[in-house]
């Protein structure tokens, strides 16, 4: 903060900017990375960047939060709600591909998600963004862990709820430095080595603050990462002898998040939910039932949603910040055991 005001930086791709840049770059193994003010902008500048038809579709899954579609409106384009891959609760790009087929119109863009930060298959979309010349963005709000570079951009949440918080802000990666220097001009009131606005665009930018604080907690991310991967372990091993639950595959072996998301039996929901709030548990039941569920999406265009909502009805956000104690995390799934043997 002494530096900011010695500076006098405090916006505008200040010094403390350009250092928290480097430094993602350098954690990510990213080519090129920019920061902005949050994930919602910069999901919405991925796309402005690569130029879709305006009005054209944004095939994205229903299984998402809110944001994405938010974002794609943003951008001048329509979502087109689509389904996802039970196992990885992901849109693929092999059924994207087939998808194509089935577009109830022009599709300009698509935006596969990384839900709770499952790891994703990028080089696949980097060959379906080549074989399709669509635009394509990665929602990897949740996936600071876990990204991987690749052409195709992919924003990663900085929010304060993500592994990574800086309080609000994301980055945008990709291998692609011309995209980047694009979505940076993009951010920027569409300036371009000059105060002459070039082009259509948006104010959104990162603070100096936001980037202190992200230099901050990229400095102490090897003691946050494993404090999620305590709890995340905690957890396995207390759900592991639980018959009808499952955790994502490789969650805290291979890869942790900000939180703690578990299938249950189906039919299972409710009694999960009345004990656990009787044991005075907090939970999240994900992202508003679907976006073809909320208000603000619902005239949308969409597909069959099956998939969609099977993981409504079985997918439960459980407790997880990094000083959760292990006997805390026993108490619950304590609860869940009961209401699985229950039936």
């Amino acid at each position: 903060m002494h530096e900011i005001d010695a500076t006098r930086w405090y916006s505008n791709n200040g010094p403390l900017n350009r250092r928290f840049q480097e430094a993602l770059k350098t954690r990510t193994a990213a080519g090129h990375v920019v920061c902005g003010a949050n994930a919602t902008l910069g999901l919405a500048l991925a796309l402005m960047a690569q130029k879709p038809a305006k009005g054209s579709l944004c095939m994205m899954p229903s299984w998402t939060f809110a944001a994405s579609a938010h974002a794609a409106v943003l951008a001048g384009l329509v979502p087109w709600l689509v389904d996802v891959d039970l196992d990885s609760q992901q849109l693929l790009p092999e059924s994207a591909a087939e998808l194509l087929r089935q577009a109830p119109g022009g599709v300009g863009a698509v935006m596969p998600v990384m839900p709770f930060g499952r790891p994703i298959g990028v080089a696949n979309w980097d060959r379906f963004k080549s074989d399709t010349g669509l635009a394509v963005v990665i929602d990897a709000a949740a996936a600071f862990d876990t990204l991987t570079p690749s052409r195709v951009p992919a924003v990663v949440s900085l929010h304060a709820t993500k592994a990574l918080g800086i309080g609000e802000g994301c980055f945008i990666a990709s291998d692609d430095g011309s995209l980047i220097e694009e979505i940076a001009e993009g951010a920027n009131f569409g300036f371009s080595n000059s105060r002459e606005a070039v082009r259509p665009a948006l104010n959104g930018k990162l603070s100096e603050y936001g980037a202190a604080v992200g230099l901050a907690a990229l400095e102490l991310w090897p003691h946050t990462r494993a404090a999620y991967k305590r709890v995340a372990t905690s957890y396995s091993r207390s759900l592991g002898s639980i018959s009808g639950l499952s955790l994502p595959e490789g969650f805290g072996e291979k890869w942790i998040s900000s939180t703690v998301t578990i299938g249950l039996r189906p039919g299972s929901m409710d009694r999960a939910l009345t004990a656990l709030a009787k044991g005075g548990v907090g939970v999240r039941r994900w992202w508003g039932g679907g976006l073809h569920r909320h208000a603000a999406f619902e005239h949308f265009p969409r597909l069959p949603l099956q998939t969609t909502d099977i993981l409504v009805a079985t997918q439960l956000g459980l407790p997880c910040w990094t000083d959760l104690a292990d006997e805390t995390i026993s108490r619950i799934c304590s609860i869940l055991s009961e209401v699985a043997a229950a039936g």
